[in-house]
Formats: C-alpha cells, structure tokens, sequence
C-alpha cells in the first residue's frame, strides 16, 4: 500500500517537473513572458540613443523589448541589469562612399545615470566635437572602467571624476582640447586605480605636485602621460610610492634636466618611455638595475650626449630599446659585443638611428636570434656588413642607410628568409650584387640600394642572369647610382606587385620594353631620372592617386604623354620631346600639383586648359620653343609658388592676372619678347622672393612697389630691357635683397645713397633657401649659371650699361657682396677709399665710367678679388702693387687711363718730394729723356771735378808763397831722382844684351 503510494507521488511530481519545463518552455517562446531588461534602463539608453548623432546607423539594432541583445550593450546575465556599454569606434579614420564617418556624436544624455549598475563605459574614438566630459560621469558610482580616449572632448577634466572610488581603468588620452583645473588631488580618491592614461590632457598647471599626487597610488600599474605639458620632471621629490608600477610613459613633455634618481628604483618597471623631451646629462650606467625592463625609448632626447652605456647590455630581458635621435657617440663594436652576451638573448627591437655613431659592426651581430628590427641608419658607422648578418633567422627591417659604410655586400645577406624591408643606401658600397645575395629573401617586398647622387662613376654592379627569377615579389623597389644597364633589368619580368620603381642614374640606355607594360602595374612612384633611355612613353602606364613621375634627364622622343588624372607630379625636363603641349592637358591631368617639362622642343602656345589644374603649385615650361601670348588664367591656380616660363619666344604684355597669385613666391619670365609695362597687380604677389624679367622688351620706370608691396624679395633680375627714370630708393626697403641686376636698361639718375644699407648683402645665412632651380648672374667678366645649392650664397649689384651718374655710393656696409658692376655709365668722382672693406668681393667692374683721383690702396685688403676692370676712367697715380694687385697682370684693366702709372702700364712712376709724377710721352720719349739727364750729369760732374781739382791746387800755389816754393824743389828733386834712376836702369840692360863688351 505505502509502496503503492509512493509510486503516486512520484508519479505526480513527475508530471509537475514535466508541466514546469513546459511552462519554462511557453515563456521563452513568447515575448509577453520573456525576462528582458530592465524597463528603466531601456528607456534610458533610448534617450542616450536620441541624443547622439549616429551617421553611419552603428545603433541601428537598438529597437525592441531586449535592450540586453543590442549592439555594445552587455547585461548581467542573473539579474538583466545592463553593466557594460561599448560603443568604440570600430573604424576610426573611414569614410564611406557617401562622406560619413563612423563616429558617434552630439550630445550625452543624463539617463545613463539610471544606469545604476553600469561598471564599463566606453566611448572612445569617436567624436564629441570638443564638448566637456558630463560632471554626471562622476556620479556613476559602480564605474570600473571608463575609456573616453580619442573622442575628442575639451574643456576641464571634472574633479568629480574622484568619486569613482571603484575605479579601476580611466583613460582620457588624446583629448587635444582638454585639461585640467588647479591640481590632481582628486585623483587620490581613486584608491583602486590600476591603468592611468591622461595623455594629450593638458596639465600644465600641476607641474609642480603631479609626481607626488601620483606617486600615492599604491595599485597603480600602468601610467602614461605623454604630451601632457608637465615641464618638470622632479629629481627628489619627498615621497614616491610606485611599488606596482610596471609602465611608465612621459613621452613628449617639456623635461628640460637629467634623468632623476627615483627612476631606477622601481624594480617592477617593465616599459619605459621617455622618448621626445628634452633630457639632457649623460647616458646613466643606473640602468643595469633594471632587470625586469623589457621596452626602454629614450629617443629623440637630443641633449642626451656621451657613449651608450655599457651597462645597458646586461639588461636580459630587453626586448625593445630605441635610441634614435640623440647625440649619442662613440663606436657601437664594444656594445654589440656586449649584448651578444646574454644567453638566448630577448632582443627584438633595436634602434639607434640618427646618432653620430661610429666605428665597425661586430661578427658578434649575428647573436641576436630573436632580432626582428634592427635600425642604424643615420650615423657614422663604417666598414662592411659583417657576414653573420645571415644568422639574424627572425629579421624583418634592416635599416643601414645614410651611414659611411664601404666594401662589398655580403652574400650572406641572402639567407634572411624573414626580412620584409631593406634599406643600406646612401652608403659607399663597391663590387658586384649577384643572385647570390637575394637567393633566399623569400619574404621582401621593399628593397632600397644605392646613393643619392649624379656622378657618373659608379663602383657598385648589378650583374645577374637575365633568366633569373626572384624569390620575392617587391612593392617598392629603388636602385640609385649603382649601374643597372644598359639594358633595361630583365628580372623584373615576373614583379608585379610593384607600387614604386626607381631606377636612377643607372646607366640605363635602353627602351622601356613591352614586358614592363604587361606587368599591368598600379603606381605610386616611377623615377627612370638620368639615365639614356630612349623610344616614346606610352600612355598605356597606370598610375594610383597623388603619383609621382621622374622621367627627366633621358633621351625619350615624341610627343608628350598624357595619364589619368591621378598623377600629382611630372618631371619630363632635358628630354627630346616635341609638338605642342596637349591641349587637353588640364582637363586629363587636373589634379597635377608640380610639372617641370622645361628644356625639351616643345612648340606652340601654352594651352589654356591648364587653369583646371586648380591645385598648380609649380609650373616649369622654360627652356623650349613655345610661341604666342602668355595665356590669362592665373585667375584660376590659387595655389601657384613658382612660374618658370624663361627662355621661349613669348610675346605680347604680362597678363595681370598673374597679380591674383597671393601664394607666388618665383616669378621667371626672363630670355622672351615679352613688352608693355610692368602689370601693377604684381603688387598683390606680396610672398615674391624671386623675379626675373630679364631680356625681354619691357618698358617704362621700374616701380616703386616693388620695395614697398613685397617686402620677401630676394632676387630681382631686370636686366636687358627698356627701362628708363631713376632707380627707386625704395627698393632699399628690401632687407633680404642679395641679387639687385638692373644691367642694359636707360636707368638714368644717380645711384640710391641707400643701396649701401641692403641687409641682404650683410646677412650670414644659417640655412640653406629655394630661391630657384638657378638663376644666371654676370660676374667676372663674363656670366654663370648657379644652381639652387648655391644661389642663396650669391650677393650681386649690377647696375652696368646705364646712364648712370652722380658718385659711387659708400657701400662699406654690404660685407657679404661678390660681384660688383657699375661699369659703363656716367659715375664721376672718386673711387670710395671704403669699398677695400668689401673682403669677400670677388668681381669689380667700374670700368668706362669717368671716375677720377686715385685707386684706393685700400683695395689691396680685397684678398678674394678675382676679377678687375677700371679701364677707361679718369685714374691718376701709381697702381698698387700689394696683395691681390700683384696678380692682376693684363694691363688691358687700366688702360685708358693716361694718369696712371706702375706695373702692368709701361709707364713708370718717378717721386718729387713724395710726390708720384710720370711724363706725359710714350716709352721712346722716356727713353730719350732719361739719356739726356744722364749726359747732363756726366758734363756737370766733369766741370766740378776740374774746378775743385785745379784751383784746389793750383790757386793755392798762386795765392802762398813758401807753399810755391817748396813745391817747385819737391818737383826738381823728384825730376833728379827719376833720370838717375832711368840711367841705373838703361845701363844694367846694356850689359845684359852685350856681355862681352
């Protein structure tokens, strides 16, 4: 009976589970029974939802009852309440088709505080315009997590961020427009806090107590502050507590002292980044204490002088170090070494770029297995590749470049299975690249070889099978100075991926073959510059947007070609090409920023079509044959620097329009018909620092504007025109004025006093300028073209072949000047005794002038002076003969001159009383006079000796007596003495001729 019972009731409670799964079951089935989340909460969100801007619909899938199941939003899988909303930006930067963004906007809605048990909030990487962070943040007191990183809020972090005591994550980094009001005293309430990131928030204003407010965190695990404005970087501040600190990131602040003490006590420290501040001292041996650092930048700190320590090689378990952008010196032998010595050494970054490095890389190198970026370039390292540069089995980038290494590239180099990129240019390397060395780079895709330059001694081959076929597929591939040729390199045959291809000063004297063509590439660069390829281009080339094409300094034939308008740079120039510039130019190829195909035979005019280039920044059609008028579109090209259309057969005015380029900073027109008058609306061009108008057929007075409306001008060429009237003083308003040409015009007037005041001739330059590709410039007697490296370097006046009068300015100011010709004008007066002040001065012409007195011996201190002409002038005096005159030897400088006198003139100079005369006769007179002045001496000398010699003995004998006298015995006496000496004599020799008598 109980068994009986029993079998009931568990029958009955069997059937009571059955009935409540079914239930279960109904409910999970039908909404009206569904546990959703919570009414409240939904609501909440849809009003947050309301007041967001949405472009790109990413909250499209908040609808319905299940807020739980929306995009970003988690719920708490027991009780419903929403506890998480993630609403990152899943792509930050894109644009769709339609102009949209991903980012959430507007404004953010207060109902989240009904979101009581929400304890992850992120919002980061969209864009909230610069709008404050909500103060209501503050009162979502369950906050564990709180990511508003990238989504562009401003103003002042809320203090009452404080209140967020639970609070374990808050970032804030790249908020460019916010900071932070008073101190960071609120951040101390934040008891739980294990990751800090105020990066980009400006907190300046705490520099004095940021370290110690901080440094009471005791959870803190991970600080980063980079770019935060904190200027001081406190050396022994009175308390720091970074027990758990294991990241550390002061990047780019304004540090301005040496690494303090307290650094190197936090043992736990991982990452360190300090890189992008101004650090100074040297390079702290405390390092080696570090033991647990695995990432350590200290780049661009360049205060940062001395060796790289040592010490820094026993930090095993270093996986990164960056220490690019210093000044760091000494050789890298020792340290390499060094590092070599850790057992399974950790390293898998190592960056020393842009040092003042030195010395060879050691065999020791090859030690780093786990070495996947390894940048050296921008130092002074020498010698060769070490062959164990095949041992680094994990290499990925292997920067070398722009160092002083020599010799030959080692084989080896071809074992490196993982390398990616390779970039050893801008070196001195010799011998042959074969197969050998790329036989295993399966994995390559950029490779940079070579060196920037245009000789055409090369002393690095390229020597392969024209068979061969490469194990990798480049997308960038540029060979510079190293030779290539002379056919065109048959192993890019199957390199189809390419994107940039630089073949440069390759000795290249082929066609462009059809194979190249049928690779079907898309790119980015194509430099085939300063090689001797010839044939005609084909249009059939494929470009991506904002290409680049150097095709210049070849032998390339035909007309010019046209591509898409992807293209943004053309370089055609010193090529073959000729017929007409397209027509359709500007409407193929609007989008071209720069185009340079000066020195081609290109004919006929310069098409109008060009003006839908409305993003133009330089235009260089000089050195052609291009005819007709200067087309009037400038209207339509804001953007245009720099006009080049010299040395064509242009005629007909300057157009105004030319006046509407605000940004113009070179005007070149020079070597053209051009006529009329200078256009007053180049007035409006007030960023101009070159014009050349030179040899053409302009007319009227130079304008005054010139030195009143564009103060930038530093080189102004208007030579070998018509020009008439005065030379503006204004022009002396022209501080950076260096190159003043007013040569072959009718300028008449005196010279502007002022011109001696031009600051631009006085300036010591610090750094290299673009004014120009080159400009010529007269000098020395004759003329030379300077390039751009050198044209900022030249200082020139040449006002020559006027009619010029008045005196010669003082021009002792103008100490950087070179070249100086005023010659064939009017100039009167004197040569001034200041311009021997002029110590760089290298060419002086003031010849044909009627220039008087003498030439300053002040001169002789010119020890640069090359080149002088004063012929034909008024010059009187003696030649000076010390310094740099001695080398003047052609009298041809000073003839016509009759008043001069000295060496190289035939004519000497004689003194009276101090005083230099020459005689007015040519050299046969001279000759004459100077033997008439020696016959009258001789007669004068005779007549005196004879007067002193007789009356001094013969007038005393008349005048004294006893001194007659006894002159007359001593006459008789010495008459006895010789005839008894004569007989004694005659009768010895008798005796001797006749013995026997």
């Amino acid at each position: 009976m109980k068994n009986n019972l029993h079998s009931q009731l568990l029958s009955l409670l069997l059937l009571l589970g059955f009935f409540c799964l079914k239930i279960i079951q109904l409910v999970s089935c039908h909404g009206d029974f569904q546990v959703n989340c919570i009414k409240n909460e939904r609501e909440a969100l849809l009003k947050f939802k309301e007041s967001l801007a949405d472009p790109s619909g990413r909250l499209s899938s908040w609808f319905g009852e299940d807020c739980c199941k929306w995009k970003g939003v988690q719920c708490d899988k027991k009780t419903r309440h929403i506890v998480e909303l993630k609403l990152r930006n899943p792509r930050p930067g894109v644009v769709k088709d339609d102009g949209t963004t991903y980012n959430l906007g507007g404004e953010i809605n207060p109902s989240l505080l009904n979101l009581k048990h929400l304890n992850h909030l992120d919002l980061s990487l969209n864009n909230f315009g610069g709008q404050t962070i909500p103060e209501f943040f503050g009162s979502l007191e369950k906050l564990r997590y709180l990511n508003l990183s990238g989504a562009a809020f401003g103003g002042y972090v809320p203090p009452n961020l404080g209140n967020l005591s639970n609070l374990h994550y808050l970032d804030l980094n790249t908020n460019f427009y916010a900071s932070q009001e008073g101190d960071l005293k609120w951040i101390t309430n934040l008891s739980s806090l294990q990751y800090l990131n105020l990066g980009g928030v400006n907190l300046s204003s705490t520099a004095d107590n940021w370290l110690q407010v901080i440094s009471t965190m005791p959870s803190l695990s991970e600080l980063h502050l980079p770019s935060c404005g904190l200027s001081e970087l406190h050396q022994t501040p009175s308390s720091v507590n970074f027990s758990s600190l294991r990241v550390l990131d002061l990047s780019n602040n304004g540090f301005n002292s040496s690494l303090p003490n307290w650094l190197f006590e936090l043992q736990k420290l991982e990452y360190l980044d300090l890189n992008s501040n101004n650090l100074g001292g040297n390079f702290p041996a405390a390092f080696s204490n570090m033991t647990s650092l695995q990432m350590l930048d200290l780049s661009q700190n360049s205060f940062i002088p001395g060796q790289i320590p040592i010490s820094l090689g026993y930090l095993c378990n270093l996986k990164t170090l960056v220490l690019s952008t210093n000044s760091l010196i000494g050789e890298v032998t020792e340290f390499f070494d060094v590092l070599s010595m850790c057992n399974n050494s950790s390293l898998e970054t190592l960056d020393l770029e842009n040092n003042q490095l030195d010395g060879f890389l050691p065999n020791s190198l090859g030690h780093f297995k786990k070495l996947k970026h390894l940048q050296l370039w921008g130092n002074s390292l020498v010698g060769s590749i070490p062959n164990s540069i095949g041992n680094l089995s994990s290499l990925e980038e292997f920067y070398l470049n722009n160092n002083k290494m020599n010799g030959t590239i080692p084989e080896s180099l071809g074992k490196l299975s993982e390398l990616v990129a390779l970039d050893i240019s801008e070196n001195s390397w010799t011998g042959v690249v074969s197969e050998a060395h790329f036989f295993n780079l399966t994995s390559l895709k950029d490779m940079v070889i070579g060196k920037f330059s245009f000789s055409p001694d090369l002393t690095l081959f390229f020597n392969v099978n024209p068979g061969w076929v490469p194990p990798f597929k480049l997308e960038l591939l540029q060979l510079r100075s190293c030779q290539v040729g002379p056919k065109f390199p048959e192993w890019l045959r199957n390199q189809d991926q390419l994107s940039t291809v630089v073949l440069r000063n390759t000795k290249i004297s082929d066609t462009i073959p059809e194979w190249f063509l049928e690779l079907g590439l898309s790119l980015d660069k194509l430099d085939l510059g300063y090689n001797r390829i010839s044939g005609r281009i084909p249009n059939s080339l494929k470009f991506r947007p904002q290409s680049a094409v150097f095709l210049h300094c070849n032998c390339f034939q035909g007309p010019l070609p046209l591509w898409s308008a992807n293209v943004s740079e053309l370089y055609l120039s010193n090529n073959s090409f000729f017929g007409p510039i397209p027509p359709n130019i500007g409407e193929k190829m609007s989008l071209l920023t720069n185009i340079d195909i000066s020195s081609n035979s290109l004919t006929g005019a310069i098409p109008s079509s060009i003006s839908n280039m409305t993003t133009l920044i330089s235009l260089v059609v000089s050195n052609n044959y291009l005819s007709g008028k200067t087309p009037d579109i400038w209207d339509n090209l804001p953007f245009l620097l720099a006009l080049d259309m010299s040395n064509n057969f242009l005629s007909g005015k300057i157009p105004s329009s030319i006046g509407s380029l605000s940004y113009l900073r070179l005007l070149m027109l020079s070597d053209n018909h051009l006529s009329g008058k200078i256009p007053t609306a180049l007035q409006n061009c007030s960023n101009m620092c070159t014009v050349d108008f030179g040899n053409n057929e302009l007319t009227g007075k130079i304008p005054e504007w010139f030195g009143e409306r564009i103060p930038t001008l530093l080189i102004l060429r208007l030579r070998s025109n018509f020009f008439h009237g005065d030379i503006p003083g204004e022009l002396c308003n022209l501080s950076g004025l260096h190159i003043l040409d007013l040569a072959e015009n009718n300028l008449s007037g005196s010279i502007p006093p002022c011109v001696g005041n031009l600051k631009g001739m006085a300036m010591d330059l610090q750094s290299e300028r673009y004014e120009g590709r080159y400009l010529w410039v007269a000098t020395k007697g004759t003329g030379y073209f300077y390039t751009a490296s050198v044209l900022y370097l030249v200082n020139s006046i040449d006002l020559s072949s006027n009619r010029l009068g008045g005196e010669v300015p003082e021009l002792r100011n103008l100490s950087r000047l070179v070249t100086l010709n005023l010659s064939r004008n009017h100039l009167t007066g004197k040569i001034p005794e200041s311009i021997g002040s002029l110590l760089r001065l290298e060419s002086l012409d003031l010849s044909r002038n009627q220039l008087s007195g003498l030439i300053p011996p002040s001169m002789a201190a010119s020890t640069f002076l090359a080149h002088l002409d004063l012929s034909y002038n008024n010059l009187t005096g003696e030649i000076p003969t010390s310094n740099q005159f001695q080398t003047f030897n052609d009298p041809s400088i000073y003839e016509g001159n009759p008043g001069l006198c000295g060496v190289p003139l035939p004519t000497k100079c004689s003194r009276d009383d101090g005083e230099v005369s020459r005689s007015p006769t040519g050299r046969k007179q001279e000759t004459e006079g100077a033997d008439r002045k020696e016959q009258m001496g001789l007669y004068i000398s005779t007549a005196l000796g004879f007067i002193v010699g007789f009356w001094g003995v013969c007038g005393t004998l008349v005048i004294k007596n006893s001194w007659r006298f006894a002159y007359f015995q001593f006459v008789n006496n010495m008459k006895e003495r010789i005839i008894i000496l004569v007989s004694v004599v005659l009768a010895r020799l008798r005796g001797l001729i006749n013995p026997r008598e």
